[in-house]
C-alpha cells in the first residue's frame, strides 16, 4: 500500500470511493466532465438549458471517457449573483433525474454548497458525490448532511462567496494556509464518520493568479492527507488572462496546466474538455509506467 507522510506519521493513501454501493478505484487519475445548467457560467453559461442538450452533453462526457459528470445549477464564478435554493433545486432536479434515467450507471457529482439541495437531490436519485466549493463554510449543516447520507464529499477551499472572493485575497503562505484549512475540515468530517473525502485547493476561488500558480507548483504538498486531490483549472482566468486570450481560446493552456497537475499528483481532473484531459492522463500514465 502507498502511504502519505506528515510530521506526525503516515496516512494510508486512499484511492477508492464508495458510491451507489460500488467501490470506485482510482489507481490512476480520472476525469470529471462539467455539465453546467446555468445561464451565467463563465465559459458555457446558457448552452445546456433543454433536456435534449443536457443529455447530449452527458452522452459526450461519457463517450469521451470521463468517470464522473459534475452537474452545477448555480454559477460560482467570481462576481456571480447568488440565486435562491428554490431556483437552484428547480434547475437541478430535472437535470439529475434525466441524466440518471438515461445513464443509470454514470457517477454523478453535484456542485452545490447547500445542505438543503444535497438532501433534495439525494431523495430524488440516491447516492452522488457532493462537490462543495465552500468546504463546509457556507452552510453549517453540510457536513452533518453528507455524513447522514454517507455521501462522498469534495472539500474545496475558498475564502469568500462569489461576489467578494476576488476582493484582494491575502495569505501569509497560500499553500500552508490552505493545508491548515484542510486539516481542520477533514478532522471534522472524520469525526462525523465521513470516509470518502476528496480535497480541492480551489483554483481561482479567492486567489490571485500568483496564488493559483503557487498552488499548482506545490500540488504534491496536499498528498500529505492521503486523500485524492482534485484539480479544476479548466479555461479559467489564470490561463486566459496570462496569455491575453479568451476562455474559448484557452484549451491548449488548460491541457498544459492539467498535465502539470498530473505530474504533481492530481487524482481527478475537473474539465470542460474531456477528450483532451483523458488523452493527457493516458500519456502521463504511460510515461510513469516506464520511468
Amino acid at each position: 500500500m502507498l502511504f502519505a507522510q506528515n510530521d506526525k506519521g503516515f496516512y494510508p493513501k486512499k484511492n477508492t470511493l464508495n458510491l451507489n454501493g460500488k467501490l470506485i478505484e482510482m489507481n490512476s487519475p480520472v476525469v470529471m466532465g462539467i455539465l453546467n445548467v446555468t445561464p451565467d457560467s463563465f465559459y458555457d453559461g446558457g448552452v445546456y438549458t433543454t433536456i435534449y442538450s443536457i443529455l447530449k452533453r452527458a452522452a459526450q462526457i461519457i463517450q469521451e471517457g470521463a468517470m464522473f459528470i459534475d452537474i452545477g445549477a448555480m454559477s460560482t464564478r467570481p462576481g456571480a449573483v447568488e440565486i435562491s435554493s428554490k431556483e437552484e433545486i428547480e434547475r437541478l432536479l430535472p437535470t439529475v433525474r434525466a441524466v440518471k434515467q438515461e445513464f443509470p450507471e454514470v457517477f454523478i457529482s453535484v456542485d452545490t454548497y447547500r445542505a438543503e439541495v444535497v438532501e433534495t437531490v439525494y431523495n430524488e436519485i440516491g447516492d452522488f458525490v457532493v462537490n462543495d466549493i465552500s468546504g463546509g463554510t457556507f452552510d453549517m449543516k453540510m457536513f452533518e448532511t453528507v455524513a447522514r447520507f454517507h455521501l462522498p464529499y469534495i472539500l474545496m477551499h475558498t475564502s469568500e462567496k462569489s461576489k467578494t472572493m476576488q476582493d484582494c485575497p491575502v495569505y501569509q503562505d497560500v499553500v500552508k494556509d490552505i493545508t491548515l484549512f484542510f486539516a481542520a475540515q477533514v478532522q471534522k468530517l472524520r469525526l462525523l464518520g465521513v470516509c470518502d473525502i476528496i480535497i480541492d485547493p480551489g483554483f481561482g476561488f479567492g486567489k490571485t493568479a500568483t496564488h493559483n500558480y503557487q498552488l499548482l507548483n506545490h500540488l504534491d504538498s496536499f498528498k500529505v492527507f492521503g486523500l485524492p486531490v482534485l484539480t479544476g483549472v479548466s479555461r479559467k482566468a489564470m490561463i486566459w488572462r496570462e496569455l491575453n486570450i479568451t476562455p474559448a481560446e484557452s484549451l491548449n493552456g488548460t491541457t498544459v496546466l492539467n498535465t502539470l497537475a498530473l505530474t504533481g499528483g492530481c487524482d481527478i481532473l475537473r474539465v470542460h474538455d474531456v477528450k483532451e484531459a483523458v488523452e493527457a492522463v493516458k500519456l502521463i500514465c504511460k510515461i510513469k509506467s516506464i520511468s
